[in-house]
């Protein structure tokens, strides 16, 4: 599948870091300087990227892992979804969830980007549904072990 890309960035364009990657990295683009989210604050961070994706296709973007753990920065509307319709700039939100302040820099890798097939649903009004074993059970209604 190709997915085009214009960049507007002075930043490489996304790629896969191994060859088994499923997700590709996303770098802040700050040309005004850093930007520090304080405990607890959220802020948007533009890319500078714009893409197309095929129809069927959206774009995922989620955390980086090192950064959750390390730092506490997680994407709030995680996954935060692309659809393939949309041509506006790939902005992630981020979240500081530790008790220090972090200085986002130009350039660094922010979160990642996962693309995958999806499918739309025929959507069927009905009265009643299918019972199961399981039934209405959730929010761990089977236990913790």
């Amino acid at each position: 599948m190709k997915v085009k890309f214009v960049n507007t960035s002075h930043h490489p364009l996304p790629k896969y870091e191994t060859e088994l990657s499923a997700g590709m990295d996303l770098r802040a683009f700050l040309p005004d300087g850093p930007v520090t989210l304080k405990p607890l604050e959220r802020t948007l961070v533009k890319t500078g990227l714009f893409m197309e994706l095929p129809a069927g296709f959206e774009a995922q973007v989620r955390p980086r892992s090192g950064l959750a753990l390390k730092k506490g920065i997680t994407v709030l509307n995680s996954p935060g979804t692309i659809d393939a319709d949309y041509r506006g700039e790939i902005c992630v939100i981020l979240i500081n969830l530790s008790q220090d302040d972090f200085v986002i820099s130009d350039g660094e890798r922010i979160a990642q980007m996962v693309i995958t097939r999806h499918e739309q649903a025929e959507i069927i009004e009905v009265t009643e549904l299918t019972d199961t074993e399981r039934g209405t059970g959730g929010f761990g209604h089977t236990g913790k072990k």
